[in-house]
């Protein structure tokens, strides 16, 4: 169940020759790939592009019927070993992942495609998640298409422009017999435009006609002497085949006038074109269309680049501006190389003025091409800048708003466990993991010293080893999602072979929930393409795990708490695991809000539990805050006027998972918590019931008020 469904968007899909496609990028990708004759398409979920992987999924009975193969990988690493069925035959085919972590993961397999290169276009979709919005270290996957060689596109921000590039990579693949990374950003997975559609194509080899053919071609593999021909082919064959092919079918694109009488211009990355037209729109030097008045030359293939543009563009130019984002600046780099080689005197100007690192938003733009300017052109350079930027003073009050975990999210009363077993036995080292699990690492937990990958937590904690019996055990987390993607070996396997004495946490919810709620191996749901309902316990064990324990219900906390003393003092050797489960409650909601909104229209009876505080028993301690860390409960002002301490709230979108009461319980907390139930649509005699009990507590209300006033005279 992901988190969006993309039924009724997919069927824009079948948009034939002439039609105007209307949509957001992630389906204008999806409709170039059809319109391309793609034979197959694979991949692994995470930002920017799980709805890219949800568009595949939801629209798997058209790429049926087309003969295209879709298979959602187990990992980035399997995604990208699917180009081999593009290295012996001429099939195009084309995977996704979120970048550069997963390129990480996907490396040795692109190493080895871009090594022998390919016969079939062959086009990595890379989500590049850089910048302040990002959730992962802050990497270019520049530095992977340069260190093997294989061409990347970072197609301007629209749709027309995306889809050709989608088109253009194939070729250019075919072309240069070398794979295509394809750069993605936020923006332009989520932007909403139109292009002129084309028919789909049906691949003229399917994968199913290809299995029946088999090719061998030893040359392709890498392995000695054919590995040592591969760097030579690359660079005496490939290189100049894919700087004809983007020189030749002018990719890059130039806009503005050829030359200003102030001779300077500027070079942009494809993807930052939108941000630099609006920072030039803040500086009156374009309008919202794009008009420009200086020169830009932009790169939609980013890698390799083109010596004889790059020469005709600064041949007469004292300075160009490089608008490269992240670090370190290959672009610029290179840019100052052929530069030199052609003779030229033009100075390249970027890192000195702009930024660094950081997001390169079109503020920052529009401040470092006004410096720019000024140092450069003064004639040209703006007055003031048109924007009115916010007030430091409003700013500064703009509260910070730090990652957390959702409402009722059923791994928070695991972490509260673990805080409760703290306070018993003192700190210990925790691996964190990647996922949701990771805001453990922040208040109110403060749980987590590192975290190395995806699944790695429990590889991560492998170095830490008991002093002695009563040594205290490292502890490390992991989810359902990086358990399937590598965690059962490198984890668990490598644990027990190596006896490990440490405690591993799985926090099994039911889906991939951090990339958006895609059904895993071990998710409960009936997936009638995907083959589900595998439990984690049962692989755990079939690798040889002894000590293993299944919780059926997180938000047992004192059951929770007591497994993990457990785990944490027992004296056997070995390695110990807890698989702690309960579905993600955001999947949860979104399937029982539906339910729920659709039997309230149809007037039959809904309960839905709700908690709250006892404002007159609450003492103001905040214990239940800091162990629990739910956005639903928070702190209002003390009814009572002789108390200062501010009172426990449950806010009204608490969602009655009941962590907060299990842990006044399991911490011994005062009992301030309450439950009660919400009846919508109710019976009759629940009706009658309702009406007596508020009656009868009216008239002790009553009573109770008289004997007060009478003891007041």
């Amino acid at each position: 169940m992901a988190e969006r469904s993309f039924a009724s968007e997919v069927k824009k899909l079948t948009a034939g020759e002439g039609e105007t496609f209307t949509g957001e990028g992630i389906l204008a990708v999806t409709k170039a790939l059809l319109q391309s004759g793609v034979a197959y398409v694979g991949g692994y979920q995470g930002s920017p592009i799980s709805h890219l992987m949800d568009v595949f999924a939801d629209a798997s009975d058209l790429l049926e019927s087309l003969g295209v193969h879709f298979e959602a990988s187990a990992s980035e690493a399997s995604a990208a070993a699917m180009l081999a069925a593009s290295v012996n035959y001429p099939l195009r085919g084309a995977v996704a992942w979120k970048s550069v972590v997963g390129t990480n993961v996907a490396s040795d397999a692109l190493s080895n495609v871009a090594s022998g290169g390919v016969t079939g276009g062959a086009v990595i979709i890379v989500g590049e998640d850089y910048g302040e919005g990002s959730s992962i270290m802050q990497e270019r996957t520049h530095a992977f298409a340069m260190k093997s060689q294989m061409w990347l596109l970072d197609p301007r921000p629209n749709l027309p422009s995306i889809v050709d590039s989608v088109e253009h990579s194939f070729r250019l693949s075919e072309a240069s017999n070398t794979p295509v990374m394809l750069q993605l950003r936020v923006r332009s997975c989520h932007m909403t435009g139109s292009f002129t559609a084309k028919d789909n194509i049906r691949p003229p080899l399917t994968v199913g006609e290809a299995a029946a053919m088999p090719r061998r071609d030893v040359d392709r593999i890498v392995l000695p002497p054919a590995n040592f021909l591969h760097e030579v082919e690359k660079i005496e064959k490939r290189w100049p085949a894919g700087i004809a092919y983007v020189r030749d079918n002018r990719l890059n694109e130039w806009f503005g006038p050829e030359k200003v009488d102030a001779g300077v211009g500027i070079i942009v990355q494809g993807g930052l074109y939108n941000n630099l037209n609006r920072a030039m729109e803040r500086l009156e030097l374009a309008d919202e269309y794009g008009t420009s008045k200086l020169p830009i030359y932009c790169l939609n293939v980013t890698y390799p680049l083109i010596p004889e543009e790059v020469a005709d563009f600064c041949r007469d130019k004292r300075a160009v501006l490089v608008v490269e984002e992240g670090q370190p600046e290959f672009i610029e780099h290179e840019l100052n190389t052929l530069i030199r080689r052609a003779g030229l005197d033009t100075r390249i100007a970027g890192k000195d003025i702009l930024p660094r690192s950081g997001e390169y938003s079109a503020k920052v733009i529009a401040d470092g091409l006004a410096d720019f300017l000024k140092d450069l052109a003064p004639g040209m350079a703006p007055e003031k800048e048109t924007a009115v930027p916010i007030p430091a003073e409003v700013a500064s009050q703009i509260p910070g708003r730090p990652a957390g975990l959702c409402t009722g999210c059923p791994e928070r009363p695991v972490f509260t466990a673990m805080k409760l077993v703290e306070r018993q036995l003192g700190p210990t080292h925790v691996s964190a993991d990647i996922g949701c699990h990771l805001f453990s690492i922040l208040p109110p937990f403060n749980l987590g010293n590192t975290t190395m990958g995806y699944g790695l937590g429990g590889a991560g904690a492998s170095a830490f080893k008991p002093k002695d019996d009563n040594g205290k055990r490292a502890i490390a987390i992991m989810g359902d999602g990086g358990f399937w993607h590598n965690g059962l070996t490198s984890g668990v396997g490598n644990a027990v072979f190596n006896k490990d004495d440490t405690v591993t946490v799985i926090i099994d919810n039911g889906y991939s929930a951090a990339t958006g709620g895609q059904d895993i191996l071990s998710s409960r749901a009936k997936n009638k393409r995907r083959t589900t309902n595998n439990p984690i316990t049962a692989a755990v064990k079939g690798v040889g795990a002894k000590w293993v324990r299944e919780i059926t219900r997180t938000y047992d906390i004192p059951k929770m708490r007591d497994t993990l003393l457990e785990a944490m003092t027992g004296k056997e050797k070995g390695p110990r695991v807890i698989v702690a489960q309960s579905e993600c409650m955001l999947n949860r909601q979104r399937r029982e809000k539906k339910q729920t909104a659709a039997a309230l229209k149809a007037g039959k009876r809904v309960v839905r539990d709700r908690f709250g505080v006892d404002a007159d028993t609450c003492t103001g301690d905040h214990s239940c805050v800091r162990l629990s860390g739910c956005p639903s409960l928070t702190i209002k002002s003390n009814p009572d006027p002789l108390r200062q301490d501010p009172v426990a709230h449950v806010e009204n979108s608490c969602v009655g998972c009941g962590v907060c009461g299990e842990v006044s319980h399991a911490a011994v907390l005062c009992p301030s918590f309450f439950r009660t139930r919400i009846v919508s649509n109710p019976t009759r005699g629940e009706k009658l019931r309702a009406r007596i009990g508020r009656t009868l507590i009216q008239r002790m209300q009553r009573s109770s008020e008289k004997r007060l006033a009478a003891r007041a005279f």
